[in-house]
């Protein structure tokens, strides 16, 4: 019951917040979803008119079931736009996909699903904005969804990171400071017309949005808050790697076998209260990698990963969980570390492909806010990336663009 109250809270919660388009969180069956643009990693695809988007994942009930997409635009506020689909897509959408392979010698089944846009029913994006795909089954009901963004490059966002001027929380925050130039954009009424968005380590769930110009310098829109801007710097991840998943390595204390390979890490601790130590990370992101194998999309094993942590303090009616991007940073029962009395250690345990894993411990609220720093810790040192997205909505307009991103790493953190 305690943890069906705190789903329901989240849902309540996502839907009247930022994230306000009903973002489907993917069945247990579904897993390893990957979705991106250019970037290396699977996160947020912010992309320009006329790159592309790729779009995987397993389903491991071993059925080849049909699964099916569609595209949706959405406004600023995740609203669903006025547009019609022949406005903004160049082509079809609620089609098959039509790419998959199923797995080669691994002890779970599974089928990899591939999804490439453009392809040759939907050829592309004809407007710029905030995107969302949905997959669906051969009945047409929703099985998950992914947001994505399509930009147009006309207006330049130079970002900046400072250390807080708050000296309440000059240790433990990094602001994010920036400004917006559209030389070739008149921006009529600015406060009204121009919205923005703010995410660390592309995080959209914990975006800090919708701030307004500070100041104006010719076409030039100057953002310089401090409190409002303002991120908890975190901690540096957590990682594991099961790359080789018959060995102990990276974070890994021991291997098991059943009907699965079990993976169990090293105990981890909180971090609150220690020193900030500088650790490689990738920024909560993850990788699907096995060794010595040429196509790890089919003969990756999925692994049971056993998570322990020791955290003395006490939580009173909140929860504790596992956060990452490698399921979206999505808070659920998967994610949920119970408490053991008999080792008085939070545990839980969860199925990962093979490969390199960031991830850190949360504290969930009761109305589904997330306090990521109670466990980890707050450093103003941590390096993380930072993506500022500017949206234009011109007078009388009827969707809203999103004409600008820049971004900036907080290893440039300077005091001034």
């Amino acid at each position: 019951m305690r943890n069906l109250i705190l789903f329901l809270s989240l849902i309540f919660t996502f839907q009247h917040s930022f994230s306000q388009a009903y973002e489907k969180i993917e069945p247990s069956y579904i897993r390893t979803v990957q979705f991106r643009g250019n970037s290396d990693f699977s996160q947020l695809p912010i992309i320009r008119l006329g790159q592309g988007i790729q779009l995987s994942f397993d389903a491991l009930n071993g059925s080849e079931a049909d699964y099916y997409y569609k595209i949706t635009h959405h406004n600023f506020d995740w609203s669903e736009s006025e547009l019609s689909k022949s406005e903004y897509l160049d082509g079809f959408d609620e089609v098959r996909i039509h790419t998959y392979e199923n797995s080669l010698n691994t002890l779970q089944s599974y089928s990899h699903y591939m999804l490439s846009i453009p392809n040759r029913d939907t050829r592309g994006f004809k407007r710029s904005g905030n995107y969302m795909i949905s997959i669906l089954d051969r009945n047409g009901d929703l099985v998950f969804t992914r947001k994505f963004m399509v930009i147009e490059n006309i207006a330049s966002v130079k970002v900046d990171i400072k250390r807080s001027r708050d000296l309440r929380h000059i240790k433990e925050k990094q602001v994010v400071q920036f400004s917006i130039n559209s030389p070739n954009l008149l921006l009529i009424n600015p406060k009204e017309t121009v919205k923005t968005v703010i995410l660390q380590n592309s995080n959209l769930k914990e975006a800090i949005t919708d701030l307004v110009p500070q100041y104006t310098m010719g076409n030039e829109l100057i953002y310089k808050y401090d409190q409002e801007a303002a991120f908890g710097g975190g901690n540096e991840f957590l990682a594991f790697d099961n790359k080789d998943v018959r060995s102990a390595t990276n974070g890994i204390r021991s291997v098991a076998m059943t009907d699965l390979y079990e993976n169990y890490l090293y105990t981890d601790i909180g971090r609150f209260n220690r020193p900030y130590t500088y650790n490689p990370d990738i920024n909560g992101n993850f990788v699907v990698r096995k060794l010595n194998t040429s196509n790890v999309r089919t003969e990756a094993e999925y692994v049971r990963v056993h998570f322990t942590l020791q955290y003395f303090e006490d939580i009173g009616d909140k929860e504790i969980h596992l956060y990452g991007n490698f399921n979206n940073w999505t808070i659920d029962d998967s994610t949920y570390m119970r408490y053991d009395s008999t080792s008085d250690t939070y545990k839980n345990t969860r199925l990962f492909k093979q490969g390199f894993y960031n991830y850190k411990y949360v504290l969930v609220n009761r109305d589904g806010t997330i306090d990521s720093g109670a466990i980890s810790g707050d450093f103003w040192e941590t390096e993380n990336d930072y993506t500022v997205i500017a949206y234009y909505r011109e007078l009388g307009g009827r969707y809203d663009r999103i004409i600008g991103v820049g971004g900036a790493n907080s290893s440039t953190i300077s005091n001034n």
